[in-house]
């Protein structure tokens, strides 16, 4: 990571009392709190004027910080917005603070920097009535245009129980069903142009071609693609809130629902961040076994993309060949963890329990498996004629508008950027493993399959190492915060009986601060970024999913395009709604 004194120094010398402060954080993220009237400036200075640029608005939220009790050091707000940037070439990240005051408070737009900060404006608007002057259309994003008031802040309720009776009536409904249809105006469209009328056609918000519960609108010349506007939310399930609610380790199920396809994918990010704050250092076999599992649910995801890919552009055996091949996998998972999709078995300082009798032996037969299989679905896929004609020159993007947009994962590699957070910044061991990273040189939709189908052969090679270099040890961490802790002296004395049954009901008291941690997800780079008020629960859960930015840039990949070619483009993604809305 980048030494924190450079950028330090920098920022102090070029913005001299902008810089309100700098803060430590448990993940050595170099923070600094930066006025509000002079963000801006700050941000264009580190996207385009510092030696190794900031080029990558990667995440932007918010914190109500009204009833935070350990704000040690920092400058005074009632609503705090957090910009975290990308630098490629420092391979560093950045984190920016601004503290705002009063009910409704209001800062400056940045979508004229970085376009990506569109989505990221609006849902903070939504979620916490922060403003943004000179947003394009700052509206709701996840939440109906008819809810009131913005989840997020610590005076909305967390529960259905807290609120009062749903109610649906007439009028009610009437005005749902109205703000739900498309007004061309509202979005900067022409009805018509010089010598013809245009079309608006809704795909979705239930269309198989969508992936899910997903609505775009298009505007039409013919069957050309002249604009697009995606429109998401209606799989938002309130997923940061229930964080802020839920005790620190009941709230790893939550996390396997995010991305559902990942499993415990989902569960790794957040555990280390829990970690991060807590202090605790997993041991080796922790660390072995949760990047195997990992990587055996990219196989189960990426199976999930091949077949359905497939059968979006026609192909209709693929998808029943892959999803038997799921079904091994999960057999695997099952004789594991005793569950299949959401075996939510990661834990914090280690995993549920010990690999079982017979595990090895299991992994190698599946991996012996797949290799001729992938072999097999290159030709009957990869190969044909109709599948590369549908996608070859489709939906393309550049390395440049891919970090600008917020893109990562197979989306970014595809395009020739050999970035992958497993090898740039190594978590959970895996500098000790020996794998590619796949990558495309176009940036199309042949080349994203591509990537996808070249990262379950690295997957298996690097499952393969685990089996064959499996560490011994314990599978949990000796430390006090474990959850659930270790049971030797569970029934020893009252003393240590009662931390047991407090550490299991009520989950560890987790110190004052706030970490950040990221995976290489199935889908791209998964963060997840929690704050401590030193309780049993989260103050703040953030999960930067990476389909939220890659579902943003849709319109700007299908400008030009016909309708076949939307669906091609939208498979060729490879999101799940979960992901985006959480």
């Amino acid at each position: 990571m980048e030494d924190k004194p450079g950028i330090s120094q920098e920022l102090q010398a070029r913005f001299g009392e902008a810089v309100l402060a700098q803060q430590l954080t448990r993940d050595d993220v170099p923070t600094f709190w930066i006025a509000k009237d002079r963000i801006s400036d700050v941000l264009r200075y580190l996207k385009s004027d510092v030696e190794k640029p900031f080029r990558m608005l990667y995440d932007l939220t918010a914190i109500d910080e009204r009833v935070r009790a350990n704000r040690q050091n920092q400058p005074e707000s009632d609503y705090t917005l957090v910009y975290i940037l990308r630098s490629f070439d420092r391979n560093a990240d950045i984190r920016l603070k601004v503290p705002l005051l009063g009910e409704s408070p209001a800062i400056s737009s940045i979508t004229s920097i970085w376009p990506s900060a569109n989505w990221y404006e609006c849902e903070v608007w939504d979620m916490f009535g922060v403003s943004f002057d000179g947003h394009p259309h700052l509206r709701r994003i996840l939440m109906p245009p008819s809810w009131e008031g913005h989840p997020l802040r610590k005076d909305h309720p967390a529960r259905a129980t807290e609120m009062g009776r749903y109610e649906l009536p007439v009028e009610k409904e009437k005005k749902g069903v109205e703000s739900l249809q498309f007004r061309p105006e509202d979005w900067g469209m022409q009805r018509q142009s010089e010598d013809a009328d245009f079309m608006f056609l809704n795909v979705g918000p239930q269309h198989p071609g969508t992936h899910g519960v997903f609505r775009i609108v298009l505007q039409l010349f013919g069957e050309e693609i002249i604009d697009a506007v995606p429109d998401i939310g209606y799989h938002h399930r309130g997923a940061e809130k229930m964080g802020e609610r839920q005790s620190w380790h009941t709230y790893i199920p939550y996390t396997d629902r995010v991305d559902y396809l990942g499993g415990v994918m989902n569960n790794l990010p957040y555990v280390m961040a829990v970690e991060k704050l807590a202090g605790i250092e997993v041991p080796d076999r922790v660390k072995v076994i949760r990047i195997m599992m990992s990587e055996l649910f990219r196989i189960i995801s990426h199976l999930v993309f091949y077949g359905t890919y497939a059968q979006d552009l026609g192909q209709l055996s693929p998808v029943l060949y892959m999803f038997t091949d799921r079904e091994r996998a999960f057999e695997i998972v099952e004789a594991v963890t005793g569950a299949r999709m959401h075996p939510s078995w990661f834990r914090i300082g280690g995993v549920k329990e010990d690999l079982p009798d017979g595990w090895d032996q299991k992994m190698m037969d599946f991996v012996n498996y797949m290799y001729p299989r992938l072999k097999e679905y290159d030709s009957l896929v990869m190969q044909n004629r109709i599948f590369q004609a549908r996608t070859k020159g489709i939906g393309q993007y550049t390395t440049e508008e891919a970090i600008e947009w917020g893109v990562t994962g197979p989306g970014l590699r595809a395009t020739g950027c050999a970035w992958d957070y497993r090898k740039q910044r190594p978590y959970s061991g895996y500098d000790q493993f020996d794998f590619d990273i796949p990558t495309g040189s176009r940036g199309d939709c042949y080349d994203r399959a591509v990537v996808h189908v070249g990262e379950m052969r690295q997957s298996l090679r690097i499952i393969e190492q685990c089996v064959k270099e499996m560490p011994p040890g314990p599978y949990k961490a000796n430390h006090p915060r474990t959850t659930p802790p270790l049971k030797e002296r569970t029934m020893h004395d009252i003393e240590t009986l009662i931390t047991h049954f407090l550490n299991v009901s009520w989950g560890p008291v987790i110190p004052p601060g706030e970490a950040a941690a990221t995976v290489e997800g199935t889908k791209g780079n998964n963060t997840y970024y929690l704050v401590s008020d030193g309780n049993t629960v989260s103050y703040r859960t953030r999960i930067r999913t990476p389909s939220f930015p890659h579902l943003q840039m849709i319109p700007l990949i299908s400008r030009g395009m016909m309708i076949p070619d939307l669906l091609a483009i939208l498979g060729s993604i490879d999101f799940v709604l979960a992901d985006v809305d959480r």
